[in-house]
């Protein structure tokens, strides 16, 4: 069984219909979605890199109502700017799979007190929170670490291994921190071994980033690892399942 931790919707006719169809063709059974398309791909380029915010409204309803038709095959995460959608997050929680907090997209720094907020209601849904890190103060590995362990009970989830593909001292800065994992979709193949090697197969997660990376790239870079199958069971299905409340056995 294979689980995408880590997909996205944009908000446009057919997007599930597509989804779901990669995720056929590639043998993935089940994937936690997020709202995609908010920028066009320069823009998002230059906020990773340089910085800024944006304020384009995330259609976070229409994601859940997009996954409910799916017969369980898509969980939604709530995609949260933490200046704007406290209150709406904690009255809409019960209706979804876990929380994505984007410092890339929103321009906010992890130690924000609309961050915390957003974290305790994740804790009382009992959602896992996705982030990636970037490069700049209050964005960095250090930052998650340091949220990660002023919330023992919350599980974070390091996206992408970090920005760059090749943030392997990301890696060391969250392996200490128990309740941080990693999701592999974008990084490079010896980042996706050191995460297993650092963290344990146990906090390593499988992800595609459909629709901007196919589903077959991250395929091929799982099988690159060379995980036993017991290690694989884990990254590809067992830890997702664990994080998102799903049967396991």
């Amino acid at each position: 069984m294979i689980v995408d931790f880590h997909a996205r919707l944009a908000p446009r006719p057919g997007a599930s219909e597509a989804l779901l169809a990669a995720m056929d063709g590639a043998g993935i059974a089940r994937a936690a979605v997020a709202p995609g398309g908010l920028l066009d791909l320069d823009r998002l380029a230059d906020q990773i890199t340089d910085g800024g915010r944006s304020d384009a409204p995330v259609d976070n309803d229409a994601l859940r109502e997009a996954c409910a038709a799916t017969g369980g095959r898509l969980l939604p995460f709530f995609l949260a700017d933490p200046r704007a959608d406290v209150e709406r997050y904690r009255a809409v929680a019960a209706g979804f799979r876990g929380l994505e907090l984007s410092p890339a997209v929103h321009g906010f720094r992890l130690d924000e007190p609309g961050v915390a907020d957003l974290v305790n209601t994740a804790r009382s849904a009992g959602h896992p929170v996705y982030v990636v890190t970037l490069g700049r103060p209050g964005t960095r590995p250090a930052d998650l670490a340091r949220l990660a362990r002023a919330n023992p009970g919350v599980a974070f989830v390091s996206g992408h291994c970090g920005h760059t593909g090749l943030d392997t001292s990301g890696l060391t800065t969250i392996a200490p921190v128990p309740n941080i994992h990693a999701e592999l979709s974008g990084c490079l193949t010896v980042t996706a071994r050191l995460a297993v090697r650092r963290l344990g197969a146990d906090r390593v997660l499988f992800g595609t980033e459909h629709p901007l990376q196919h589903p077959a790239v991250e395929l091929a870079k799982l099988a690159a690892l060379d995980l036993t199958p017991a290690e694989r069971r884990q990254v590809a299905a067992g830890n997702a399942l664990r994080l998102l409340g799903e049967d396991v056995s």
